[in-house]
């Protein structure tokens, strides 16, 4: 009997909390925050609100959809919007506000 292949698993940190997660590649990063229990606005959920609005301080996320409700100055300055961003390697997301 076969297994399954198991998901890719990347690391999500948060600098403002020290948390480290295991943000899985077939989840959005928001899926994962919420998951761990951490408290992140949110309301949409397919990139329009832009309630979930953080910093991408570091790694690079790809979206399943055309570029989410960010701006192009936005996008310049690493704003990315967790409800549709899936990791594509380890990534520090500073949180709303930050």
């Amino acid at each position: 009997m076969s297994s399954l292949p198991q998901p890719t698993v990347f690391q999500l940190y948060l600098p403002e909390t020290g948390q480290t997660l295991a943000a899985r590649a077939d989840d959005t990063l928001l899926q994962t925050l919420l998951r761990a229990g951490v408290a992140w606005p949110a309301s949409c959920r397919n990139g329009t609100c832009r309630a979930c609005m953080g910093r991408l301080v570091q790694g690079r996320v790809r979206y399943a959809i055309e570029w989410p409700g960010l701006l192009p100055e936005e996008k310049a300055t690493g704003c990315v919007l967790p409800c549709a961003a899936y990791p594509l390697e380890d990534v520090t997301l500073s949180g709303p506000g930050a």
